[in-house]
């Protein structure tokens, strides 16, 4: 059970397959549109339950509740050699050095 004002993530389909625009590629005419919004939930509610939450922008959104107080999964990616090589000639060219 999650509690009023806690952070949450819910989730909708905002458009079906069918519903979606003539123009779109044909791979992306197959799947829903779907929305990932975080928030503070506006009742006590579970995992699974049509819910209302209020955004950081004060936005009221409906959605099924997925989970409670999401984190950031994403990264700046897998570590590149060459840029850090590019690093060093950028501040020789610039700064005449490695500082």
């Amino acid at each position: 059970m999650f509690k009023k004002g806690e952070w949450v993530q819910v989730h909708s389909v905002v458009l079906t397959p069918e519903q979606r625009a003539p123009q779109v590629p044909d791979d992306t005419k197959k799947v829903p549109l779907e929305m990932w919004v975080k928030g503070f939930l506006l009742e006590d509610a579970s995992k699974g339950d049509l819910v209302k939450v209020e955004t950081v922008t004060n936005r009221i959104v409906e959605g099924t509740l997925v989970e409670a107080r999401p984190t950031f999964t994403h990264s700046f990616g897998d570590f590149v050699p060459e840029i850090l090589e590019i690093d060093k000639m950028l501040r020789s060219e610039l700064f005449g050095g490695n500082e």
